[in-house]
């Protein structure tokens, strides 16, 4: 599904339906379509679906990092006055939601997160050695999700071009790393923001283990699987992690 985008100020955006915002933050090397299944539901039952373009290749390598990426998040959020907003974050994206939820907490009413970084950060920026080697690129793209046709052709196309671009593939590596030393563990016993913990079963990237902790260490939130499901919940299975998140908007009142 292709996006209408628009442009504001320093601010690039797609917006969708009508209602609370739910701002969607996406992964290191995810885009937008990730969340075909999510957008395309939510806007239409009483949400409007927010889309930022967050500056991970955009900014000077010095200024690459997690709290930049949540300042862009804060300046949009303000330059559009957004209230009460659900922020909704995958892998990188869970990790932005989070430092930016932990900042600013007057701000977010809701935090979904699945398959997030922020305790664990070992698959990220890793790997990528042999990268000219479109096989190898290929096979770790695969290993994203439980079941490999999942990553198409424009996914892998998509991963091999970043990682082969040498200005983004640094810009990679410094996130990876800005990552690890924004470890969350100590922060979110304080975080008292309503959180929907979304998790694949089978996801090799950041391990089931990694869901349990966050669960455990977020005074409130809840936590739900999703059977044969790697990385991605909303991308490999779209109907399923609606239908968890619906009934987690109704139980909370969103």
């Amino acid at each position: 599904m292709k996006y209408e985008l628009k442009k504001e100020g320093k601010f690039g955006y797609t917006e969708i339906g009508e209602g609370r915002p739910i701002i969607i933050l996406h992964g290191l090397m995810g885009g937008l379509s990730n969340f075909d299944g999510v957008i395309n539901y939510f806007s239409e039952n009483g949400y409007k679906l927010v889309l930022p373009e967050l500056p991970v290749y955009s900014l000077k390598l010095l200024n690459t990092n997690l709290k930049n990426f949540a300042l862009h998040l804060k300046d949009f959020i303000d330059f559009k006055g957004y209230e009460d907003v659900i922020l909704l974050g995958n892998s990188l994206g869970g990790h932005i939601g989070l430092y930016y939820t932990n900042l600013f907490p007057e701000k977010v009413a809701g935090l979904v997160i699945t398959g997030s970084s922020g305790l664990y950060e070992s698959a990220m920026g890793s790997g990528y050695t042999k990268r000219s080697d479109y096989n190898v690129i290929k096979a770790k793209a695969e290993e994203v999700f439980y079941d490999p046709a999942v990553a198409t052709k424009e996914i892998v196309d998509d991963v091999y071009n970043t990682v082969n671009d040498r200005n983004k593939l640094v810009k990679t590596l410094a996130i990876a790393k800005s990552a690890i030393r924004h470890n969350m563990a100590k922060d979110l016993p304080n975080m008292n923001t309503p959180t929907c913990i979304i998790w694949g079963k089978n996801d090799i990237v950041t391990p089931p283990n990694v869901a349990n902790e966050f669960h455990e260490l977020l005074p409130d939130s809840n936590l739900y699987w999703i059977d044969k499901c790697g990385h991605a919940a909303m991308m490999e299975h779209p109907n399923k992690f609606n239908e968890i998140l619906s009934s987690w908007f109704k139980m909370r009142g969103f």
